[in-house]
């Protein structure tokens, strides 16, 4: 990425499901291929109907791309020149599957989850996990949500180990340390006042 780039970032749609799906079949875990079967589908599956290591990437894909053509896949994609590189899933918490026994704020119906960033490899390192953090935070406030969590590790020694965001993004952003949990640290922000 350098200066000249035209850097975008756009609230998921419908519309833009095949921008989605091409990064996760292309670009998004070149660098992991043991993750690239996800999509981004591990905290929202039901895995009491079926255990996470059973399912395949065809599995992953048709459930996500349904997710996103009902408008039920929430996040945010990043463009360079017109290119997706990144994503942000920044759901509902009432959303996510994964997240039983993790004590919360609020309501779950106003609490929004900032769960997973996705940044292909060329682009990592750029600022671009910080500001699809921005617009989902400010995406939950314009909709009217209470609080915005996240859930990084406490040490992450790996790119893809920081799939949650790094903690000190997540406090750089205003959000606090709430708790820890089985290494990983519950972090929140108010979003109204």
């Amino acid at each position: 990425m350098t200066g000249n780039d035209k850097i975008q970032i756009k609230q998921l749609t419908p519309e833009l499901g095949p921008d989605y799906l091409s990064f996760f079949d292309h670009d998004a875990f070149v660098d992991n291929p043991r993750w690239q079967s996800c999509y981004c589908h591990f905290n929202h599956a039901p895995h009491e109907e079926k255990k996470w290591g059973e399912r395949t990437g065809e599995e992953n894909r048709a459930a996500v791309s349904d997710r996103i053509s009902r408008g039920q896949m929430s996040g945010y994609l990043a463009y360079v020149d017109a290119k997706t590189v990144g994503w942000c899933n920044a759901s509902p918490r009432s959303w996510m599957t994964t997240l039983e026994g993790v004590p919360f704020a609020g309501a779950p119906e106003k609490t929004g989850c900032v769960i997973c960033f996705v940044i292909a490899k060329p682009h990592r390192g750029r600022g671009l996990a910080r500001r699809l953090l921005e617009a989902a935070c400010e995406g939950f406030r314009q909709q009217g949500f209470d609080y915005a969590e996240g859930y990084p590790l406490e040490v992450a020694g790996t790119d893809a180990a920081n799939h949650h965001g790094t903690l000190s993004m997540f406090l750089k952003a205003g959000f606090e340390r709430v708790d820890s949990l089985y290494g990983f640290v519950l972090v929140r922000k108010k979003l109204q006042a």
